[in-house]
């Protein structure tokens, strides 16, 4: 599972470049995206809630979550209207991070208005991540995949793109595998996540 992916051959865009191209393709005719979630520490500049967050304000964090009920309506309705699978796949380590357990709300909110995402245990594939974690990636249709590329500090830095059929071939499969063994969002949600404490950020 993955196998080839670390060997596969790619081209680097920044995040200006991918953003481009990612919508390009986007708005074509690819019928599924498949998103695999794996680092467990991300900044989101520039997301009021996040802002919140890393200002340790965690109660107005949450509150302010609220404000993008509206722009995913939107979303969801537009992929729905276009017939498109989207499908999203978190990782999760523990003990959950402070940013795990703060986007944990905002993928809840995501999921109350029909989005499709499910949360794998970290602990559970550690034998498909003897050489390496999983990929960070993002796969529109059979097309183009894109690994998702963060500078050290936890900003989005820009993709490599992948073009290979049968690199996106099989790390879709690999994807669809993980998918298949994953949780429902609201089973992990409320017995991991909604007990804990507010969370002590250091970012």
């Amino acid at each position: 599972m993955f196998d080839s992916f670390s060997r596969g051959g790619s081209e680097r865009f920044d995040r200006k470049r991918y953003h481009e191209d990612f919508y390009r393709f986007y708005e074509g005719d690819i019928g599924r995206v498949s998103k695999l979630e794996r680092g467990q520490h991300f900044k989101e500049r520039g997301f009021a809630s996040w802002e919140a967050f890393a200002a340790g304000e965690w109660d107005r964090a949450l509150s302010l979550i609220e404000e993008k009920r509206e722009t995913y309506s939107r979303q969801l309705e537009a992929i729905a209207r276009r017939d498109l699978v989207q499908r999203r796949l978190r990782v999760v380590e523990f003990p959950v991070t402070p940013y795990v357990q703060w986007e944990s709300f905002v993928l809840r909110l995501r999921v109350m208005l029909g989005d499709h995402i499910r949360v794998i245990d970290a602990r559970t594939i550690s034998d498909i991540e003897r050489d390496g974690p999983v990929p960070e990636v993002v796969i529109l249709g059979n097309s183009v995949m894109y690994e998702v590329i963060y500078d050290d500090d936890g900003n989005a830095d820009g993709a490599n793109r992948y073009t290979d059929p049968a690199l996106i071939e099989e790390t879709l499969a690999g994807f669809d595998a993980l998918y298949d063994r994953s949780e429902a969002f609201f089973d992990f949600f409320d017995r991991e996540i909604s007990s804990l404490a507010p969370p002590v950020v250091t970012c």
